[in-house]
């Protein structure tokens, strides 16, 4: 894929981005492990028919690192001033993991900006399981400050048994994409503790744009149980389960995935369902 990455100046803050193709523009918001990298597939099939812009959340990837407390709000703010650079008034928003805790907090804080919502493997308050899961995997990379160890420890989190089992190659792939971190430690145990205190549940009513919910069955990230406290607060909202997939169910079950959301923004907002 040839794409130009740019730097965008925030303030006290340069994210890194790409801005590719024309159309209605969706902003992809990756999670806590990776950057905008994790997005390539999905900006590969959208950008004939959008205007993708995808970047590193401040901590990661080439954007701004500093070892300073950050929130979900926090980096929701960067989200709207990288908009505000790029000329986006509205746009459809897609977070996967922490950047769909980071979406709502744009759409809470900006609603008039935001289209729609995709909310992949995502969460408005993790449940018990989700906070050890996490808590772990931050130890990991605190006792070890290696991240191919920590990907070693933490890799059988984000894919189901079955694909574990079965596609060993694959499987290493993602260790090595984890374990490749460049980021500062530091970061990422910041961002961790960001996904640990974000709390949007009491926050969900006000969010009325039409949301795409979709997670995977065997997500012990985020369980069907913080999936149905986020379908169940949000007003206009479907939800699709991914069967047999865990929280990388976008690389576990790519065609499927591109197919849900591909559709999702074709429709601008598709088949909505209201919760009762």
């Amino acid at each position: 894929m040839d794409i130009m990455l740019k730097d965008a100046d925030i303030g006290r803050y340069t994210l890194r981005y790409l801005d590719v193709g024309q159309g209605t523009p969706v902003v992809l918001i990756h999670g806590l492990a990776g950057d905008h990298s994790a997005w390539l597939a999905q900006v590969e099939a959208l950008r004939a028919n959008y205007r993708v812009i995808a970047f590193d959340n401040r901590g990661a990837g080439a954007s701004t690192q500093v070892d300073e407390p950050v929130s979900t709000a926090d980096l929701a703010d960067d989200t709207l001033r990288l908009m505000d650079c790029l000329g986006v008034e509205r746009a459809h928003v897609v977070g996967r993991s922490m950047g769909g805790a980071v979406a709502q907090h744009v759409a809470l804080k900006a609603p008039e900006r935001v289209l729609s919502l995709a909310l992949c493997a995502s969460f408005a308050r993790l449940d018990p399981l989700g906070r050890r899961v996490l808590s772990n995997m931050r130890e990991a990379l605190e006792w070890r400050m290696s991240w191919a160890d920590h990907a070693r420890h933490s890799v059988q989190n984000f894919v189901s048994a079955g694909f574990f089992n079965r596609y060993p190659e694959r499987v290493a792939k993602i260790e090595q994409l984890i374990g490749g971190e460049t980021r500062l430690p530091a970061c990422y145990i910041r961002q961790n503790a960001a996904c640990q205190s974000h709390d949007t549940l009491p926050d969900l009513p006000a969010i009325t744009q039409p949301a795409l919910v979709m997670a995977g069955d065997s997500d012990p990230i985020c369980s069907l149980a913080a999936t149905a406290m986020l379908s169940e607060g949000l007003p206009n909202v479907r939800t699709e389960i991914f069967s047999q997939a865990s929280h990388f169910f976008l690389m576990e079950q790519p065609e499927k995935f591109m197919a849900l959301l591909g559709g999702w923004l074709d429709g601008q907002g598709g088949e909505r369902r209201t919760n009762q």
